[in-house]
């Protein structure tokens, strides 16, 4: 039984807001970026792979964002449309900015890094006349990237979504997903996640992106992961999910129960991606009425898929080729009830 109450009966599953990129990604891997020659390009940004893996996996899906007013706009909103998600509702860059580009470093199959360019970037143009009420209440969740409230006009865009959603009874996801560029102080990124953080039903994030909604001292202790989820589930959230990168990850819920979420055995081929792939997996857990464990077991397994591929948008896998994985790995246990204060 779902711990979120969805709403049934409206023409679109899921809306998201934030970042649309470029990644390019190096064909010669297992080598710094300055000996890589070639590089294949794909649509990216977290929010971007998301929809992308949340309308591979079945659901109708629809995007609110900006890009840029030149071909590699041209891309992304052509992706979009051939992965049949609705680009209605989003706009172009009315002075000059530009995509984000992303070129990423595949220096072994367990390290890798990224190098992004977002100066000017279309993405935080993004207006709150460019946000929809009719729309956002057509969607049965809505799903914001904290990168988008990074900067104006984008965080008041976004903002004004979430208060649309609370109004019609659209679920929120906030998938804090934290970039250091164009944030100016601690203190700017607490009063934004927190808004946000305040209404969501559902929030995710590693460890070191969910302390930055406290403002602690600087020589204060770190609260524990428990006391973090007992506070936003005391301000309403159903579900929060706290990464911890390779030692995986821990979810609580508004039941008090706790699950420790660690990975399938795969052979990696780089080490991002996995969490896009994770959360439009949850996600599809989330629509279908899953119990928050078999959601994770199958968030998990779509991690572990996409991080063995060279993409990220592009190797988004169906329902049933998750399902498959999960059968050919039945064997591997990644998903355990434990305490609510036991230690990941």
């Amino acid at each position: 039984m779902s711990l979120i109450d969805i709403e049934q009966g409206r023409p679109r599953d899921v809306v998201l807001m934030g970042r649309v990129t470029l990644d390019f990604n190096p064909n010669e891997i297992h080598r710094t970026l300055d000996k890589v020659k070639t590089f294949s390009m794909y649509l990216g940004g977290s929010p971007g792979n998301m929809a992308v893996g949340i309308s591979r996996l079945g659901k109708k899906v629809g995007f609110i964002g900006c890009v840029s007013d030149d071909r590699f706009g041209d891309f992304a909103l052509n992706y979009f449309r051939s992965c049949g998600i609705d680009t209605s509702r989003m706009v172009r860059a009315k002075n000059g900015e530009r995509m984000g580009l992303t070129f990423t470093e595949i220096k072994s199959p367990a390290e890798s890094s990224i190098l992004m360019y977002r100066d000017r970037a279309a993405d935080l143009m993004l207006t709150p006349q460019d946000v929809s009420e009719e729309y956002i209440a057509s969607a049965k969740i809505l799903i914001v990237s904290g990168t988008a409230l990074a900067a104006s006009p984008s965080r008041e865009a976004c903002l004004l979504a979430a208060r649309y959603a609370r109004k019609h009874g659209t679920r929120i996801i906030f998938d804090i997903d934290y970039r250091p560029y164009t944030w100016q102080s601690r203190e700017e990124i607490s009063i934004y996640y927190s808004l946000l953080a305040g209404m969501s039903d559902v929030i995710i994030g590693s460890r070191d992106e969910v302390n930055l909604t406290e403002l602690l001292p600087e020589d204060a202790a770190e609260p524990a992961d428990c006391l973090l989820a007992d506070r936003y589930i005391a301000n309403g959230s159903k579900i929060v999910i706290i990464k911890h990168g390779k030692k995986g990850s821990l979810a609580y819920t508004a039941d008090h129960r706790a699950y420790r979420v660690s990975s399938f055995k795969v052979r990696l081929m780089k080490s991002f991606g996995g969490g896009d792939a994770y959360g439009s997996a949850f996600v599809y857990g989330l629509l279908e009425g899953w119990d928050v464990p078999r959601a994770l077991q199958h968030a998990t397994a779509h991690a572990a898929m996409v991080v063995a591929s060279h993409s990220c948008s592009d190797a988004m896998q169906t329902a049933e080729e998750i399902a498959a994985f999960i059968r050919e790995h039945a064997d591997e246990k990644v998903i355990t009830e434990i305490d609510w204060e036991e230690a990941l």
